[in-house]
C-alpha cells in the first residue's frame, strides 16, 4: 500500500508533494525488487472501502484511547502540533486498522515503534467481533530479526528518519550523496579524538554497520578486521578515529544501494508501466476490501437492501 490518504493528514495543503510522492514510494518498492505479479502494489486513497471502514471503527475507540497510544505522542511532538492536531492525523491509528482488516491480514512486518499502533488494531478487532459477531481478523506483528534493524535512527542521531527533518539517506541517492550523507553522520560525541575510547551503544555509524554491514565486505573493503565484533572492539579502546568507520560504511551502503539504484533508474524509463502496474493493483486490492466491507456491513446490520427489503 501507497499511504498517500495518510500522508495528506499532515499534508493536506500541500497535496502535489503527496501526488508527487506516489511515484517515488511506487519506484522504491520496484527497485527493491518487489515483483507486481506477486505483490498487489496500490495507491490508499484509490480504495474508498478504507474510509468507510475506518469511520465505522471510530465508533468503537475513544479519544482517550487515542491519546494514550505512544506512537501518536511521539509523533505529534515530532511535528510540533501541540494544540493543533488534525484529526485525520490524530485518528491514523484507527485508519491504519482499517488498512490491515481490509485485507484480513494475519502478519504485519514492522519496526518495533508500531506495536502500539498493532495492539490498537487487535483492540478495534476484538471490539468489534465482541460487539456484531467474529468477523475481523486479529492480526500480529512481524518484528526484524536483527535488532538493529528494529528502528534505525536518522544519520543526525535521531530517534526516527523523516524526511522533514532531513536525516534520510534515500535509496535513489548517488554515490556522492550517499558518502557525504554518511560522513556527516553523528556518532559518539565523546570520542573526540582518535586515541579516546568510544561508545559503539547508540552510535547511528555502529548501528547502520549491525544493520548492513556482512563478512563479504569486511573481506573486501576492511580487512584487517574479521568482522563487526574486532571492529567494535578497537573503537571502544581507542585508536580508531570516526572518519576510517564512515569511509567503511559509506562502501558498505554504495554496495548494497547500487543494485537498488540501477533498478529504480530502469524503472524511472518505464513510468507508463508503473502506472499500469498501480491501476491493476488497485483495482485488484479493491475486489478485497470490497468483500471485507460486505461482511462488515452484513454484520452491523447496515447491509439494508441486500436482502430485497428493509423490513
Amino acid at each position: 500500500m501507497i499511504a498517500d490518504a495518510q500522508a495528506l493528514t499532515d499534508n493536506a495543503e500541500h497535496p502535489e508533494k503527496v501526488r508527487q510522492n506516489i511515484v517515488e514510494v511506487a519506484l522504491d518498492y520496484l527497485a527493491c525488487g518487489l515483483d507486481p505479479g506477486k505483490s498487489t502494489i496500490f495507491i490508499q486513497s484509490m480504495i474508498p472501502e478504507l474510509t468507510e471502514l475506518t469511520f465505522y471503527y471510530m465508533n468503537l475507540v475513544t479519544v482517550s484511547r487515542l491519546q494514550r497510544n505512544p506512537t501518536v505522542k511521539a509523533e505529534i511532538q515530532q511535528r510540533n502540533f501541540e494544540a493543533s492536531i488534525p484529526v485525520g492525523f490524530f485518528c491514523y491509528p484507527i485508519s491504519q486498522a482499517a488498512d490491515i482488516t481490509a485485507f484480513r491480514a494475519t502478519a504485519v512486518p514492522a519496526g518495533e515503534d508500531q506495536e502500539p499502533m498493532l495492539e490498537q488494531c487487535r483492540e478495534i478487532v476484538r471490539k468489534f467481533n465482541a460487539v456484531y459477531g467474529e468477523t475481523l481478523v486479529e492480526p500480529h506483528i512481524v518484528l526484524p530479526k536483527q535488532q538493529a534493524c528494529m528502528r534505525l535512527p536518522g544519520i543526525d542521531g535521531k530517534a526516527k528518519m523523516s524526511k522533514s527533518l532531513g536525516n534520510c539517506i534515500y535509496l535513489s541517492d548517488e554515490p556522492d550523496v550517499i558518502n557525504a550523507k554518511v560522513m556527516s553522520m553523528f556518532t559518539d560525541p565523546t570520542h573526540l579524538r582518535k586515541d579516546d575510547p568510544g561508545h559503539t551503544e547508540g552510535n547511528p555509524v555502529f548501528m547502520y554497520l549491525e544493520a548492513f554491514s556482512m563478512p563479504e565486505h569486511f573481506a573486501a573493503f576492511l580487512p584487517e578486521y574479521s568482522g563487526l565484533d574486532e571492529l567494535k572492539a578497537h573503537y571502544q579502546r581507542g585508536g580508531l578515529g570516526d572518519v576510517k568507520i564512515k569511509k567503511f560504511l559509506s562502501q558498505v551502503l554504495q554496495y548494497e544501494l547500487a543494485p537498488i539504484r540501477e533498478r529504480r533508474k530502469m524503472w524511472e524509463k518505464r513510468r507508463p508501466d508503473v502506472y499500469k502496474i498501480l491501476k491493476n493493483g488497485t483495482e485488484k486490492a479493491r475486489t478485497v476490501t470490497s468483500d471485507t466491507l460486505s461482511d462488515v456491513r452484513c454484520a452491523m446490520k447496515i447491509n439494508y437492501f441486500d436482502s430485497g427489503k428493509l423490513f
